[in-house]
């Protein structure tokens, strides 16, 4: 990768639908070259796959919370990621090194909801601890 190829995914980066043409326009660059460049770096794996950003709020998901979770040992970790992935609520989840195991993102429509799933992960077993952050404001996405 060369620093054309970064200014290309930053183009796509702040615009996944952002045309050939228009990238080529922004970095000076033919817009066949910009075509097998991006060709080349979807190939590679580099851009795997193009996606959009829901305004959640819109959506009636005005809830949003990070739970840390830690499990009581490691041979638990594949039932409670399974789990993890089947919940809908849950847009991510990071397997952490520190003082807990992992990191979830939950996404809900009120309070309630967050209460039942909360006690959902509190309830998986191998499950020994959590910690709950509510989430006041996205400052940055």
């Amino acid at each position: 990768m060369d620093h054309m190829d970064y200014r290309i995914l930053e183009c796509l980066k702040r615009n996944a639908r952002m045309s050939a043409s228009a990238i080529s326009k922004e970095i000076h660059l033919s817009v066949s070259a910009v075509i097998e460049r991006i060709r080349k770096l979807e190939e590679a794996q580099i851009i795997k796959n193009y996606t959009i950003v829901l305004d959640e709020n819109k959506l009636g998901n005005t809830t949003s919370a990070l739970m840390e979770v830690s499990l009581d040992h490691p041979r638990f970790y594949e039932s409670f990621t399974k789990a993890i992935s089947e919940n809908d609520n849950i847009v991510f989840c990071y397997y952490l090194t520190g003082d807990f195991d992992f990191m979830i993102k939950i996404l809900c429509k009120s309070s309630e909801d967050l209460d039942k799933i909360h006690n959902q992960i509190k309830s998986l077993e191998g499950v020994s601890r959590t910690k709950t952050y509510y989430i006041l404001r996205n400052v940055k996405s």
